[in-house]
C-alpha cells in the first residue's frame, strides 16, 4: 500500500534534528524548529506546498518551540531568550536571561504562556513576568485545558501553579517525571516516567492512578479529544489506557500494527478516534485507539520520529525526525470514520 504521505503531502530535508513541528492556530500554515538555532514555516494552502519560509535563525540552538496562543510561535534556546516568532519573519524578545538554558515552553487558552530554566518556571502575562522556583529542576511543563493552572513535572513529582500568587501544590510521585498530559476535562493529569511507567492523579482530590509494565520509557504522552483513551509510545505499539466509561482506568491494550521499531511519538486527533504514531525507524502510520490495523502514513526512514502535529481542524499532520526529515500532509478525513484496514508492518 502507498503510503500517504506519497500521495497527499510533501516532505524535505535539514541539516540538523527537527526540535518540533507546529501548527499555527488558524491552520494556515505549520513551523519546523531545527536543533541548530533555524527555523521554518510552510503555508497550508494547498497539500503540495512550496519550500519552506526561513525564519531568522534564534541562536545556536532551539530548545524549545510551540505554537503561540496570539499568533505565530514560541521559541526558546540556550542564549536565554524566549522569543514569539511571527509568520513575516520578524521576531519579537518575551524573555531575556542570559546564561540561563531556556529548555521548556508551553503556551494555552487565554493567551497563557510559560517556560522554564532549571528550577524556575515562568509565567507570561501582558508584558509582565512572573516566577517561582520548584523543588528541582523542571523536565516538562503543560497548561490545563482552561489556561489556568501550570503543571512542571520534575524528580519526586508535580508542581501545579494557578498563577495566584506563588504557592504551589505538589503532586508526589516515586521516580523522575519526564513528560506531562492533561485530559481535556481537567480532570487527571498523567507524567510519563523514566522508569518505564506512568504515574497519574485525580487533580481534584490527588488521587493516585499507577500504571507500569513498559518496556521502555513513555515519553509521549497523549489522550484522544473526548478523553476516552490515553494513547502512550513505550512499546512497539502505541499502549491505549482506558480513562472512560465503561472500564475507566482499567487495564491497558496495544492498538495498531505490530512493529519491529519502538514507538517514539503518539499524538491523537483533535475531533476523531484516531492516532498518529512514529516509530524508531522513521515510519509514520494511523491507527485507531483501543483496535487492531493501521494505514501507513510514511515509509521507514532515517532515524526517529519527534515531532508529530495536528492542526486545529484535524484536517492535516506535519512530522519531523531526529535525522532532518520532516513535512506534511492533507488527510482525506472522510475516509477515517471506519476502522482502518490492515496492512503491512510499519
Amino acid at each position: 500500500m502507498t503510503p500517504l504521505l506519497e500521495l497527499f503531502g510533501v516532505s524535505w530535508t535539514a541539516q540538523a534534528p527537527v526540535v518540533a513541528a507546529e501548527w499555527l492556530r488558524d491552520g494556515s500554515g505549520v513551523g519546523f524548529a531545527f536543533g541548530d538555532g533555524r527555523m521554518a514555516w510552510a503555508q497550508a494552502a494547498h497539500p503540495m506546498a512550496p519550500e519552506p519560509v526561513s525564519l531568522p535563525p534564534h541562536g545556536a540552538t532551539c530548545l524549545a518551540f510551540v505554537a503561540d496562543a496570539e499568533d505565530g510561535w514560541l521559541s526558546a534556546g540556550d542564549d536565554g531568550r524566549v522569543l514569539q516568532v511571527l509568520r513575516d519573519g520578524r521576531s519579537v524578545p518575551l524573555v531575556e536571561r542570559p546564561g540561563a538554558w531556556m529548555g521548556l515552553l508551553a503556551a494555552g487558552a487565554r493567551g497563557a504562556r510559560a517556560c522554564a530554566a532549571g528550577r524556575q518556571l515562568l509565567r507570561l502575562s501582558g508584558g509582565a513576568t512572573r516566577d517561582v522556583s520548584l523543588p528541582s529542576p523542571a523536565t516538562a511543563i503543560a497548561f490545563d485545558p482552561s489556561g489556568r493552572v501550570l503543571a512542571a513535572a520534575h524528580h519526586g513529582g508535580v508542581s501545579l501553579w494557578s498563577g495566584e500568587g506563588s504557592s504551589l501544590r505538589t503532586l508526589r510521585a516515586p521516580g523522575y517525571c519526564r513528560s506531562l498530559a492533561w485530559s481535556p476535562d481537567g480532570r487527571y493529569l498523567v507524567a510519563g516516567l523514566q522508569e518505564n511507567a506512568l504515574h497519574g492523579w485525580r487533580v481534584a482530590d490527588g488521587g493516585d492512578i499507577e500504571m507500569a509494565g513498559y518496556p521502555g520509557q513513555p515519553l509521549s504522552l497523549s489522550f484522544t479529544s473526548e478523553g476516552r483513551f490515553l494513547v502512550t509510545s513505550g512499546a512497539l505499539r502505541p499502549v491505549c489506557w482506558p480513562f472512560g466509561p465503561p472500564r475507566g482506568h482499567g487495564a491497558p491494550r496495544e492498538c495498531g500494527m505490530p512493529s519491529p521499531s519502538p514507538v517514539t511519538r503518539v499524538a491523537c486527533h483533535a475531533h476523531l478516534p484516531l492516532v498518529a504514531v512514529g516509530y524508531h525507524n522513521g515510519a509514520v502510520a494511523l491507527c485507531k485507539p483501543d483496535a487492531e490495523g493501521a494505514i501507513a502514513v510514511k515509509a521507514p526512514g532515517g532515524r526517529e520520529i519527534n515531532a508529530l502535529s495536528w492542526s486545529a481542524d484535524g484536517q492535516r499532520l506535519a512530522f519531523g525526525s531526529q535525522s532532518g526529515g520532516y513535512g506534511w500532509l492533507k488527510l482525506p478525513v472522510e475516509h477515517f470514520q471506519t476502522p482502518p484496514a490492515r496492512n503491512s508492518r510499519v
